[in-house]
């Protein structure tokens, strides 16, 4: 999707794969309704850790579509997200939510890291039914990203406050 935002007499270009935060502004030394400023966008952090790799590299999937059973770039059930991100960094994780119920490091939610994972009730059932890749470590506030079936129907980032997710959390895990 290209972006384009008019302010002022400035033509904002953000360009086709832009996420994250602003890094720098170029624009040209005289203004006037032909300029173009171009704003180039990086990942929300450059650290090297692999927490943060998952997380940028699974922000590029951002509005990719809910697809039942999906697990390609055509579309993510809320597991088949997980697999594919975590898979491109060759770390095996299961392929079905409740799966995950026995798998990796249980850790406190008060200790997320970038790229762990949390696990929620099934909005119907009493069993993991959903998860997600956390993107923003804050305890019980913490932000995450992860395909929905809800009224989105794409991959999405949500805060762990909120109320249904609230509710439904489960545990967080580390794979690692």
């Amino acid at each position: 999707m290209k972006l384009t935002l008019f302010i002022g007499l400035s033509l904002l270009d953000v360009g086709n794969d832009s996420y994250g935060a602003f890094r720098s502004v170029k624009s040209s030394p005289q203004r006037n309704e032909n300029t173009v400023t171009k704003i180039f966008v990086d990942p929300i952090e450059n650290d090297d850790s692999l927490g943060t790799k998952i997380v940028n590299f699974g922000m590029r999937l951002l509005g990719t579509p809910y697809i039942t059973a999906g697990c390609s770039k055509n579309g993510f059930d809320c597991s088949g997200f997980v697999y594919y991100v975590y898979n491109n960094f060759k770390i095996k994780v299961p392929r079905s939510s409740s799966q995950f119920e026995n798998f990796g490091k249980e850790i406190p939610i008060a200790d997320v890291k970038k790229g762990d994972i949390l696990l929620f009730l099934s909005p119907t059932r009493n069993v993991i039914g959903h998860l997600g890749i956390v993107t923003n470590p804050k305890g019980v506030e913490s932000d995450f990203i992860h395909s929905t079936s809800g009224r989105e129907m794409q991959v999405v980032i949500t805060s762990l406050k909120k109320p249904g997710y609230t509710r439904r959390f489960v545990k967080a895990i580390r794979v690692l």
